[in-house]
């Protein structure tokens, strides 16, 4: 690969994204204290998350018009699917709708996958014998297996369900909001009233999951849960769009390095949930150790 200064800029200017939505991300449970929400200056929290908001408005925007002016349709890459996307009327999105989608995929799509696939990482070591019936059935498909034969692995199914159901990365679905006088579980809400599901709640409930604290992927073999008793992306119209795609990548990112490398956990100390943001992350990241490459592994 040749690194000419335009790919080392591009290389800075995504890592610098990246981190500053991170920081971004860690900062945002301003939003559930609207007493916070006073922009004093830089050195206030709600300053800081503005001024974090304005960095990352500037790099999309500047990569935005760069890509304009010099559009190759031949990449394949998302902003150029985005900037070639027409819709009814053969009309391409401008700049916000461009900046919009890419913000939507930097921090619901980036940051709550890499979560979740941290969390399964960390379930998967923490139990032996879960990782050693997972390698036996991606042992079933062979060298270089096609990515649609993993995703439909049904033990590897069930640990990615597993993992999402005791730790889901999303603590609360998305609101609804009354719009007319209703009873619900005897209590009265008026319109405006603004109702939240509790994803971790629901999916620690005793009668649903019997045992709920430990990490047992069988339950998801055993029974087949409702969108009501699972909804680790939410649930209705208003369900995460990127279900399908986060599973997806789940499941194959999990899958290669499994099948790829022998890891172990850093230590023995049991990895707690903390809330960053919107999100639930494991507290202090999940720490690994690369023991060996196994012999026989997935052939990229």
């Amino acid at each position: 690969m040749l690194l000419t200064p335009s790919v080392i800029w591009k290389a800075i200017i995504n890592a610098m994204v990246i981190s500053l939505t991170h920081q971004l991300l860690v900062i945002s449970s301003l939003l559930y204290f609207p007493f916070l929400r006073k922009d004093l200056g830089a050195w206030s929290p709600w300053g800081y998350f503005r001024c974090l908001q304005q960095q990352i408005d500037q790099l999309l925007y500047a990569e935005i018009s760069d890509r304009r002016t010099q559009y190759d349709p031949g990449l394949t890459d998302i902003l150029t699917l985005l900037l070639s996307a027409r819709d009814e009327d053969g009309k391409g999105m401008n700049d916000q709708q461009l900046h919009d989608e890419l913000i939507t995929l930097l921090l619901a799509g980036h940051e709550t996958t890499a979560t979740a696939i941290s969390w399964a990482l960390y379930w998967v070591h923490k139990h032996p014998e879960v990782a050693e019936k997972l390698l036996k059935e991606l042992d079933t498909l062979g060298d270089a297996p096609e990515a649609m034969s993993i995703f439909k692995l049904p033990y590897l199914t069930a640990v990615c369900n597993e993992s999402l159901r005791i730790c889901p990365v999303a603590i609360l679905t998305v609101p609804r909001e009354v719009k007319e006088p209703v009873e619900l579980m005897d209590y009265s809400l008026e319109p405006g009233t603004r109702i939240y599901g509790c994803i971790y709640l629901t999916h620690h409930r005793k009668d649903l999951y019997p045992e709920p604290n430990k990490f047992k992927p069988e339950r998801f073999l055993e029974r087949q849960y409702t969108p009501y008793e699972f909804f680790a992306f939410g649930g209705g119209s208003r369900r995460c769009i990127g279900e399908a795609l986060a599973l997806f990548e789940m499941k194959l990112v999990l899958a290669t390095i499994l099948y790829n490398y022998q890891l172990a956990l850093a230590d023995n100390q049991s990895v707690k949930p903390k809330r960053r943001g919107v999100t639930i992350a494991p507290a202090g990241g999940v720490k690994m150790v690369l023991n060996q490459r196994r012999l026989c592994g997935i052939k990229n």
